[in-house]
């Protein structure tokens, strides 16, 4: 993956660029308005995250370009700030000041939710294990304006890790976070998500293993939680007892941990 800037190269912009290419671990490019398939070439590497005053866009030769967005997280917000309720929040039992760990963060979208609910005095950590998706995340969450403040600062407090589930929480401690969430559904997506295809491009399809469960439930004190489509074999195959179904296509399997 490269690291470059759009078009006009500010020193606030390239400096940004600077910065996540060492995070990354990433070559950073200067761009001298160089398009972006010639970069590719020249460089022999067809991923390459721009940054943009306000986010990032990630390009892959051959796809269309993914812009950083929250999509339907915003909506999500703005009805929780309505006092309305969310479906993930009520089967995972989320409460201001958890802290609660993201296994499959994407885009990070129920990160974002997630973090209204644990609130200042909580935490959220979004793990992503493919880097171009994790550098898109990482951008993104620290300078996408929405236009709603109190949506930037929860998107502010979210903290992204480049790591894989399974590796990340084997090296947490016991008890150490109150919530672990998984969404592997880019293994079987949804019709309906079409809006957010060109993120399987990028998108871990493997299935959940069995240790990333066990795993979770030795670190979370209060519940894991995976995201599935209503009816998925999943749940039984992986120990989720109870299924606790939104008005989607979609539901929420909980194993109700007792650490507290």
């Amino acid at each position: 993956m490269l690291i470059t800037t759009g078009d006009h190269e500010t020193p606030v912009a390239v400096k940004r660029a600077r910065e996540l290419a060492g995070l990354a671990g990433a070559p950073y490019v200067p761009r001298n308005r160089t398009a972006l398939p010639r970069l590719a070439e020249r460089h022999g590497d067809g991923d390459i995250l721009v940054v943009l005053e306000q986010g990032a866009r990630l390009h892959r030769t051959g796809q269309e370009p993914m812009a950083f967005h929250p999509s339907m997280a915003f909506v999500r917000a703005k009805r929780l700030f309505k006092g309305e309720s969310d479906a993930m929040l009520e089967a995972a039992k989320a409460a201001p000041g958890d802290v609660i760990i993201d296994g499959t963060a994407g885009l990070g979208s129920d990160a974002m939710v997630f973090a209204i609910a644990a609130g200042a005095q909580g935490k959220v950590l979004a793990l992503e294990d493919s880097l171009p998706l994790w550098a898109l995340l990482h951008e993104g969450l620290g300078h996408y304006v929405s236009g709603l403040p109190a949506f930037d600062e929860a998107m502010r407090r979210i903290e992204t890790l480049h790591a894989h589930h399974l590796d990340a929480l084997r090296a947490m401690p016991d008890d150490s976070a109150d919530i672990v969430y998984f969404d592997p559904m880019f293994r079987d997506p949804i019709q309906e998500s079409s809006s957010i295809s060109p993120l399987r491009a990028f998108a871990n399809p493997n299935r959940l293993h069995p240790d990333a469960v066990k795993e979770a439930c030795r670190v979370a004190r209060k519940s894991v939680v995976l995201k599935e489509q209503r009816g998925s074999g999943e749940f039984d195959r992986l120990g989720f007892a109870a299924s606790v179904r939104s008005h989607t296509k979609i539901a929420y399997g909980v194993i109700s941990l007792d650490h507290e």
